[in-house]
């Protein structure tokens, strides 16, 4: 890579966790990459063998993305894992339960 081609790139990172494993990956990439390229460049799959990138699933600072998102110099690609429990029906739960406790 010339020098004129890596100074256009920008920085992101790639992220992905799991209960037992949380993994960061820093990356240049040129300008005009999706969220779907900077995942596949990152090597992630890698790490995580077996992994499967719902494209449902992916997100930006936290804001769910589709995987065409064109990537700006500094975002950090979020890589979200599916929930074991839908969280309002976990509080309606404890909601029932306390009530239940009275």
């Amino acid at each position: 890579m010339d020098r004129d081609t890596r100074d256009s790139d920008i920085r992101v990172e790639v992220v992905y966790a799991t209960p037992e494993k949380q993994s960061l990956f820093r990356l240049n990439v040129p300008p005009g990459c999706t969220a779907a390229e900077a995942i596949d460049r990152s090597g992630i799959r890698d790490a995580f063998p077996g992994m499967v990138v719902n494209p449902k699933n992916i997100g930006v600072f936290s804001r769910k993305v589709s995987p065409d998102y064109l990537l700006a110099d500094g975002d950090r690609v979020e890589i979200y894992r599916p929930l074991i429990a839908d969280p309002k029906e976990q509080r309606k739960k404890r909601a029932l339960d306390a009530e239940e406790s009275r």
